[in-house]
């Protein structure tokens, strides 16, 4: 008795092909995408004047990252540490991060700003994944557009906002006597 296994063949076909894809898509980020994406987002801050460090994290391959930061810098909060000594903390603004996935896809993701030693940094925020052909100017000026978008509502952030996200640690506000 011969069984034609239809479902099985379907299937496997499928899994060999996503496999497939697998190696090409990471076959196009080595030779065009990461470079092309470090380039466009160069050019595009350098257009609006936007001062961004732009590297390649390699030091896992195949699960490289290009990482577009605005950088760090101090906070102007510090902590006392005696009468004679404060020690400040760093703020880091923000980063917009192109990294591979273990299947070749790449994910985009937002770094918000935060401050050390004020609360935990929040977790990335995920733009979304793509194929590697996905991938075109357009698509990279909408994630600059979101990051940027992202980055200055932290930076502008209010108790008007309905949404309470709230930086720094969970802690209720506290009532200052301001009679002295």
């Amino acid at each position: 008795m011969s069984l034609n296994y239809l479902g099985l063949k379907a299937k496997v076909s499928e899994y060999k092909a996503i496999v497939s894809n697998t190696f090409s898509y990471r076959q196009e980020w080595h030779d065009h995408l990461k470079a092309f994406i470090m380039e466009e987002i160069a050019r595009m801050a350098g257009e609006v004047g936007l001062e961004m460090g732009i590297k390649v994290q390699d030091n896992i391959g195949n699960l490289e990252a290009v990482t577009c930061t605005l950088g760090r810098s101090a906070s102007g909060i510090y902590e006392r540490i005696d009468s004679d000594t404060n020690k400040p903390l760093i703020k880091h603004l923000g980063t917009l991060v192109y990294q591979q996935l273990f299947n070749g896809k790449i994910q985009v993701m937002i770094m918000m700003p935060y401050i050390e030693g004020f609360g935990d940094p929040p977790p990335p925020k995920i733009v979304g994944i793509y194929r590697p052909q996905e991938l075109k100017p357009p698509f990279l000026e909408r994630h600059m557009e979101e990051f940027i978008k992202s980055v200055t509502s932290w930076e502008d952030y209010d108790d008007d906002e309905q949404q309470h996200n709230r930086i720094g640690f969970n802690v209720p506000k506290m009532d200052l006597d301001l009679e002295d």
